[in-house]
């Protein structure tokens, strides 16, 4: 089984966007409320992604993640679009830091303002360095899951 650790954390408003970046638009297919699974289309600058991922067993989850034609993610979101789904959007900076990779989600949209830092480990108590911008760590906060905010989006938590 593929599985994802990953920590989340809250990104200081110090913290400036710098470097290489990539737009994201993801759309999630409609489930059950009682469905194990989230699936999701992600379409990046130049690629596509289908991905299915299982619910949270603290930080961790199983995760399948599969390339797909960037014109046919394009076609499932649009359809999404029109069936009134929502989309995350965002701009993700990846950063390297002390042999980990750190990714730095900026959404937009009904998301504004909500800045997120993601970092995948090997093991759940995997011991990593944090820069000195990395903030509050939400990691159990089911909030902040992105397939929470199409139905509870940042716009309305104030």
């Amino acid at each position: 089984m593929a599985l994802e650790i990953e920590r989340k954390f809250l990104v200081a408003e110090s913290w400036q966007p710098e470097g290489n970046h990539q737009i994201i638009r993801q759309g999630y297919l409609p489930q059950r409320d009682d469905s194990p699974f989230t699936v999701r289309v992600r379409r990046t600058d130049d690629r596509a992604f289908l991905c299915i991922k299982g619910r949270n067993s603290g930080v961790t989850r199983a995760e399948y993640e599969y390339p797909i034609p960037a014109d046919e993610a394009d076609e499932l979101l649009t359809m999404l679009e029109k069936s009134g789904e929502n989309f995350i959007d965002k701009t993700r900076y990846v950063i390297p830091y002390e042999g980990h990779t750190w990714e730095v989600d900026i959404f937009a949209g009904q998301n504004e303002g909500l800045r997120v830092a993601e970092i995948e480990l090997t093991a759940e108590d995997e011991v990593f360095a944090k820069p000195e911008w990395i903030g509050e760590e939400v990691s159990g906060d089911p909030r902040y899951y992105n397939a929470n905010l199409i139905d509870n989006p940042y716009c309305r938590w104030k």
